[in-house]
């Protein structure tokens, strides 16, 4: 099957949002972008190319929506408030009109998602596994950012702080850590070379979280010579994505 393009059209987002389709059948993934925020990122960069074995034999089904992450993570010239209002207004896109589409268009009513992106993306996907574990069965998280008041400039608030993984998971109990425990799994990589910084340690500090929360996870830390680049998520996807989809 060819490369879809298709406009969804959320009221909550207030306008169509592109979204690109790869893959014939198989268990959907969920693409969230980088701070780019495009739609068609993982085509451009390469990614598909690496993945084309997986969405050929009908082993995976690719869904690439765009994100609103000027709007939100690096809006520098709006208030906080406003940006998370953005934010929710993206989470309500994915909960009420993305994950219906995907399990519509796999015909697959109750379809268990995994969520996958690296920079900013991985941060998206990440902050889905733990809000949303019933949807998201899995996560694979690529040079994520976790601690997201470094990009506020520190500036907090309550909207932020349940955005806000190194922030919320300390005080997560009850019965939705409870549902975190039985319905999601994280996989957190990173290099420790070039333009890693912050993610690196950040990915460090949530795994340990995540291990002390009982959370099913594991850290895939890559050496010195793994850069913050397209290159190396290459490498870190084509390891990772299909023992995930394996579970599935």
């Amino acid at each position: 099957m060819p490369p879809r393009h298709i406009l969804l059209d959320s009221p909550a987002m207030g306008r169509k949002v592109h979204l690109w389709c790869y893959g014939h059948f198989g268990p959907p993934v969920i693409v969230f972008p980088s701070a780019a925020g495009f739609a068609h990122e993982w085509d451009r960069q390469g990614m598909l190319e690496v993945l084309a074995p997986l969405i050929n034999g009908g082993r995976v089904k690719l869904y690439c929506p765009e994100s609103n992450v000027s709007e939100v993570w690096t809006a520098k010239d709006s208030t906080l408030a406003q940006r998370m209002r953005r934010h929710q207004a993206y989470e309500r896109f994915v909960a009420d009109t993305l994950v219906p589409f995907v399990r519509e268009d796999c015909r697959w009513p109750d379809a268990p998602m995994t969520a996958v992106g690296c920079s900013l993306g991985g941060t998206y996907s990440a902050l889905f596994a733990l809000k949303e574990p019933g949807t998201f069965k899995q996560a694979l998280c690529m040079s994520g950012r976790y601690l997201t008041t470094e990009l506020t400039n520190g500036e907090n608030s309550q909207e932020l702080y349940f955005n806000n993984p190194l922030a919320f998971l300390p005080g997560l109990q009850g019965e939705h850590l409870d549902r975190v425990r039985k319905s999601t799994h994280i996989t957190l990589v990173c290099g420790q070379g070039p333009y890693e910084e912050g993610c690196i340690e950040e990915t460090i500090a949530l795994a340990r979280l995540l291990r002390d929360k009982q959370i099913p996870s594991e850290a895939d830390i890559w050496g010195r010579d793994s850069r913050h680049d397209w290159d190396y998520w290459k490498k870190q996807v084509a390891m990772h994505l299909p023992r995930l989809l394996a579970r599935m």
